[in-house]
């Protein structure tokens, strides 16, 4: 098949080169012309994509894949096209249809009779059939279930494992008519390859949803439940601190049973997904109660991981005003160079707030690209504190003696090795000592 995929960020581009590694003609667009010319010469635009530089250079060299900035033109010369644009927030936390708006436009004037068009990237229920649809319609002159085919299919998969997660997850479909529909699974069948999953319900593979708003939620349901259920680990996490209850301890019991799932509690939640997706979710059910209060818990929980910081400087003598804390981890994740929506931000703004110097450090990063999100590196010098941001792999070699000075080690990822840090205060989000009693975190 002749392929187009719109926009070539972090999950577009690595489907661009799955399909094509699959044996399929494709020409990737995005509105960025660096990453274009490095993606027209075979070159990797990020490094953390497991196996993503070797298959893009294969693909690129055997003529599967190349790259453009004309959206039209790529799509003019495709049966399918796949949008992956991202869907952010305003500060309102409202969805800002902008770029989407303006790359279905630019589709729209390329489109042929007979193209299927599917969105891939996450929007609020509904948005396909009732915005984006009229916006391809009014561009081409064509009419959905006619001679244009539109359908939803959400990606489901993590950055830095793409590919396997392409393979191991049934891909969710739904079209805005049936015949819609039936055109999207029949390219997915074509374009994806899967892994057996003996787990699951029925055999791995398309899943036909039916309808796009089906899919749309799908996607909506099963990110804003992560939210939820961080949110829930967050609030036992914290009450378990204050009782010096070993809140993992207990969660490990606790899913013993099936009917428990309870999730890892944890410093912050960032990435393009979980903060954001249960505010699309929001924008079609305002009246979920339960989604906006986990969401605001979630958000609160830097605030509350300095407020306990705090405390445990208070009980070495030592007060927030004036000390030097080091914030280890500016990526949202550990392995993964990326700080949409990282809890480093909160996390420096309230130390700030509390009178701190927040320094930050991150193997990824170097000081001028800390500098450049506006973080202050670490200089190398002494701190008074340390806070664990991300759980990156390199933490976990991390002792006392590389942090000379630091009398208090918060690890809001449970990364660390205590042995690695005698002498220290080292407190982990959720975990208190058993048998003793602390004040509950601010």
């Amino acid at each position: 098949m002749h392929v187009a995929v719109v926009a070539l960020g972090k999950i577009g581009l690595p489907l661009a080169v799955e399909y094509a590694v699959n044996g399929h003609s494709v020409v990737g667009a995005d509105v960025d012309a660096r990453v274009v010319d490095l993606v027209a010469a075979g070159r990797a635009p990020w490094q953390e994509e497991a196996h993503l530089a070797e298959r893009l250079a294969d693909v690129v060299a055997a003529g599967r894949l190349r790259a453009t900035t004309d959206t039209a033109a790529a799509v003019a010369a495709s049966e399918a096209v796949v949008v992956v644009v991202p869907l952010v927030v305003d500060a309102h936390a409202r969805p800002d249809f902008t770029a989407m708006d303006a790359a279905t436009r630019a589709v729209a004037a390329g489109l042929r009779p007979g193209t299927l068009v599917v969105y891939e990237t996450t929007l609020p229920v509904g948005a396909t059939r009732d915005r984006l649809v009229p916006l391809l319609e009014a561009g081409s002159g064509l009419r959905a279930g006619e001679d244009l085919f539109v359908a939803f299919s959400p990606e489901r998969v993590l950055t830095g494992r793409v590919f396997a997660d392409l393979r191991r997850y049934p891909k969710l479909v739904g079209g805005v008519d049936a015949a819609s529909t039936a055109r999207a699974v029949a390219f997915y069948e074509q374009v994806l390859r899967f892994d057996p999953r003996p787990d699951l319900p029925r055999p791995n593979g398309v899943w036909d949803l039916g309808a796009a708003e089906a899919a749309e939620l799908a996607k909506l349901a099963e990110t804003t439940y992560r939210d939820v259920n961080i949110a829930l680990a967050n609030q036992f996490a914290l009450y378990a601190q204050s009782l010096g209850i070993d809140f993992p301890a207990v969660a490990e019991a606790c899913n013993s049973q099936p009917y428990s799932h309870l999730h890892r509690a944890g410093i912050a939640v960032g990435g393009h997904c979980i903060p954001v997706y249960p505010q699309l979710y929001l924008a079609g059910d305002p009246g979920a109660d339960v989604v906006r209060t986990a969401r605001a818990a979630n958000a609160r929980m830097p605030a509350a991981a300095v407020a306990l910081l705090a405390q445990e400087l208070a009980a070495a003598g030592r007060e927030p005003a004036g000390a030097r804390v080091l914030v280890l981890g500016a990526a949202y994740r550990g392995g993964v160079k990326e700080t949409a929506f990282s809890g480093v931000f909160p996390l420096v703004a309230e130390l700030r707030a509390r009178g701190a110097l927040a320094l930050v450090s991150d193997p990824l990063y170097s000081a001028a690209e800390l500098a450049a999100l506006g973080l202050e590196p670490h200089d190398g010098g002494g701190v008074d504190a340390v806070v664990v941001q991300a759980d990156h792999a390199a933490y976990a070699e991390l002792s006392a003696a590389d942090v000379p000075g630091a009398v208090v080690l918060l690890d809001g990822r449970d990364v660390t090795d205590p042995a690695r840090w005698a002498g220290v205060r080292r407190v982990v989000l959720g975990r208190g000592s058993t048998g003793s009693r602390a004040a509950a975190p601010a």
